[in-house]
């Protein structure tokens, strides 16, 4: 497709790293949120940078949209990286606890630092970031076992940086979604977009569609154990192997929607996000 480029960069989200960045100063632990589905689509390169040698808890967020299998994949491969990832399942409420505990550690070692300097202790300051919509302020509402954060299906819900109170233990900071200045890897942008870990107005529903189709037909040849059987021949009784994804859309289209390839785009991302498709994953560890 001859679409243009997926970029986008709002101004509250500019305006919301600098403002970010000031506050990092403040903090003793980042805790790092990621889409289970696309865990390295959606790391942030700048990161690393901003926490420095301040403590980070890697989180992967809506583990229940991947296969088991799969998140053991991630889980070995992140640890032969030097890292520990956290599964969690926001919305449920699912591997919240270990993240707490994680977030815990960090204000103990932090304190006893302040002891050796003969200060008093005080609760761990931790800020959520990652990209939109990967599910910070769901986590926050189930640190906090209470919503005190809005929280919704789609990016760009939270616009300003707010502190709240976990516990005796532990302040949260509640960041913005940031996303890099540029979206240079096309090919990562099209999984935010399909994900929708970016905002719509970055992108053409119809492209971007039409790539989930491709992709799909491309981890079932090189990966299809780790599918839920043929996800788009389950969900619309449509093969699409033997066509290109615009030509599957364009077929559906005409079979559900009287022709209307627009209309059968969103339904189709509508359907994948929701995980009507089943647990499909959009990456899988570098081999």
């Amino acid at each position: 497709m001859t679409t243009p480029a997926i970029q986008w960069y709002p101004g509250h989200i500019a305006k919301a790293e600098k403002a970010l960045k000031e506050q990092l100063k403040l903090v003793d632990v980042v805790l790092e949120v990621r889409d289970a589905r696309i865990p390295l689509a959606t790391q942030h390169p700048q990161v690393p940078q901003w926490v420095g040698s301040k403590a980070r808890v890697l989180v992967l967020n809506r583990m229940d949209m991947i296969p088991s299998q799969v998140r053991q994949l991630w889980e070995s491969w992140f640890e032969s990286q030097g890292e520990t990832p956290y599964f969690t399942d926001a919305q449920h409420g699912k591997g919240i606890q270990a993240v707490t505990e994680a977030a815990q550690a960090a204000g103990v070692e932090m304190n006893r630092r302040r002891r050796d300097r003969g200060m008093l202790p005080r609760p761990v300051r931790a800020v959520v970031i990652g990209f939109p919509n990967v599910g910070k302020s769901a986590l926050i509402n189930r640190l906090l076992n209470k919503r005190v954060v809005e929280s919704a299906r789609r990016p760009g819900v939270t616009k300003q940086l707010r502190w709240v109170r976990i516990s005796n233990e532990i302040e949260l900071l509640d960041a913005p979604g940031v996303i890099p200045g540029k979206l240079n890897d096309q090919e990562a942008a099209i999984k935010l977009a399909i994900c929708e870990d970016i905002g719509e107005a970055s992108y053409d529903n119809q492209r971007v569609a039409a790539e989930l189709v491709e992709l799909l037909n491309y981890l079932g040849d090189v990966a299809g154990n780790f599918l839920p059987g043929s996800p788009l021949q389950s969900r619309y009784g449509l093969d699409a192997k033997e066509c290109t994804g615009e030509d599957y859309l364009v077929n559906l289209a005409k079979e559900r929607n009287q022709g209307d390839v627009e209309r059968t785009a969103r339904q189709l991302l509508n359907d994948f996000r929701k995980g009507l498709m089943g647990a499909i994953p959009l990456e899988l560890p570098p081999i």
